[in-house]
């Protein structure tokens, strides 16, 4: 592909088939493989200094490989009535539900756009508005018996993936790993509580 041609196709995700995904990110063709990053540029050995992806890229890239197999997975499981818009608010709603103006903060879009998204996913059966006990004008989004269900598949997926990736990093590198994300979490997520 020519430089041109990869430009253009910059931050584009294309879905995997065949148990990897492609990503495009700053004109290079990243992929999400189970034992780590793949570039389309020959360099399939290994990385130089000079193919080193930044480290934003780097933490993106599993990120984006788990929600890709959390949605197959689900998909697999029955759950094929929904769009990964959906999915991306529905995995913000707290245990104990959330307003529509916190999902629509934590999801980066307007108000007006969650609220179109979660009357989709009420529809569909995965979501109820109920009153807040806290505030009688206020409502909250509460997970329903068939979001339930989609919760338990998308988190024996996550605890697969997790376990394939301590089995890959071995334990100490993965207790590491996850003890550094948290650290920086504390300074990078608004909403950790």
């Amino acid at each position: 592909m020519a430089p041109a041609e990869r430009s253009v196709r910059s931050a584009v995700h294309v879905p995997p088939r065949s148990g990897s995904a492609a990503i495009w990110l700053d004109s290079i063709d990243v992929g999400c493989e189970p034992r780590g990053i793949r570039w389309a540029n020959g360099a399939e050995s290994g990385m130089d200094d000079e193919q080193r992806v930044n480290l934003g890229v780097s933490l993106f890239i599993p990120y984006r490989y788990t929600e890709d197999r959390m949605f197959r997975a689900l998909q697999d499981a029955g759950f094929n009535d929904w769009t990964l818009a959906q999915c991306r608010v529905f995995q913000r709603i707290a245990p104990d539900g959330s307003r529509l103006t916190d999902l629509a903060d934590q999801a980066q879009m307007s108000k007006q756009s969650a609220g179109v998204l979660v009357d989709q996913l009420e529809r569909l059966g995965y979501v109820r508005r109920a009153p807040d006990p806290t505030d009688g004008r206020a409502r909250l989004i509460v997970i329903e018996g068939r979001g339930l269900q989609a919760v338990e598949v998308a988190q024996a997926t996550l605890d697969e993936i997790l376990s394939e990736w301590k089995a890959y990093l071995g334990t100490r590198n993965f207790t590491l790993l996850h003890q550094i994300l948290d650290q920086l979490r504390e300074i990078t997520d608004p909403y950790a509580r």
